[in-house]
């Protein structure tokens, strides 16, 4: 995939994002701790590029997706999002009557296409519904546009009548799409879109998403779980562990040369169609920690074969170790991983 021309301002700048939950304890409720879901998150999204939000379940990559949207409101950092108008805001600190402006720009494909359609409601309200919403036309011009954005997905406008039950897993995640793109949104967060569908449709709605970003000049934050999935449509890629992003580099060098042993580790696991390859290299020891008590020093190590006593004590900040490459180990330049 050819990466997006660079943009002098980028359309989403997340700057120390973090969300933390507080444990509570005892018939008072106390606070006696927090789990730090997002801990600490820099990335940017320039416009016209699809940028893959990686890790394992509970890594904190929905969240932190949530957390953009403002479904979730962040404990802080911030959310800087280029508005359709040029003006640059701090998505984190907005009301929610200042956000509303703001709702028909930014949309979201979850995970689940069943759950996420009303299944008392047609495809004309299930899609249409973000155009009522947001009082957008008249009820003859939300039918128009519905049978529209069901043409663009590859769906037959005849459809809009039925209701979520009488279609497939794959047509029902092209109808969340169309109802995400109702609005012409800029900027759209897809919550591990294809992760629900079975194999041999994963690939048509990905290639649809391709199209569609061409066609409308989209902008995709993808979270994801499988990197092969990452692979076919991201510019970039991201990879969380623990609440915090570890790498994040273009997606040929992350798989070329990946420079976090997690993400190296991530690399080897994935399968292989060759009976002749040994995969058993990528699985690793010990488990995840928890985000309510991370170890000190580097949250990797406890699982990291190249640890080293400065990665046990001293957490490693994330920086650029080549141009538009950053990942966030101690060793990275000095061991091959």
């Amino acid at each position: 995939m050819s990466a997006p021309p660079a943009m002098s301002e980028p359309l989403l700048d997340v700057r120390g994002l973090q969300k933390f939950f507080p444990i509570t304890k005892g018939f008072l409720q106390r606070t006696v701790g927090h789990v730090r879901a997002v801990d600490g998150v820099d990335f940017t999204v320039n416009e016209g590029e699809t940028l893959g939000l990686v890790g394992e379940s509970g890594c904190g990559k929905t969240t932190a997706s949530r957390c953009i949207l403002r479904a979730v409101d962040p404990t802080g950092g911030e959310i800087l999002y280029r508005t359709r108008a040029g003006k640059v805001v701090d998505l984190a600190t907005l009301s929610s009557s200042e956000l509303l402006p703001l709702r028909t720009e930014i949309q979201m494909i979850f995970q689940d296409p069943f759950g996420s359609l009303n299944p008392r409601m047609t495809l004309l309200d299930n899609v249409g519904e973000p155009l009522l919403v947001n009082g957008i036309g008249n009820r003859r011009e939300r039918t128009d546009r519905v049978a529209e954005l069901l043409r663009l997905v590859g769906l037959r406008p005849e459809f809009m009548h039925r209701f979520p039950h009488a279609f497939s897993g794959g047509q029902r995640q092209r109808i969340a799409i169309a109802r995400a793109l109702a609005t012409n949104p800029r900027l759209v967060v897809a919550d591990e879109p294809v992760s629900a569908l079975d194999v041999s449709i994963q690939a048509q709605v990905l290639n649809l998403l391709l199209e569609l970003q061409s066609r409308l000049k989209l902008t995709f934050l993808f979270v994801a779980h499988d990197l092969s999935v990452v692979r076919h449509i991201s510019d970039r890629i991201a990879v969380m562990y623990v609440g915090q992003l570890v790498e994040l580099a273009p997606t040929a060098e992350i798989f070329g040369q990946p420079q976090h042993p997690y993400t190296a580790a991530l690399m080897r696991a994935v399968p292989v169609a060759d009976p002749r390859v040994r995969t058993a290299d990528g699985i690793l020891g010990g488990e995840v920690p928890s985000p309510a008590a991370p170890p000190s020093g580097c949250y990797f190590h406890p699982r990291c074969r190249h640890a080293v006593a400065r990665c046990r004590v001293e957490a490693p900040e994330l920086r650029e170790i080549a141009p538009g490459h950053f990942t966030r180990c101690h060793l990275a330049g000095e061991v091959t991983f």
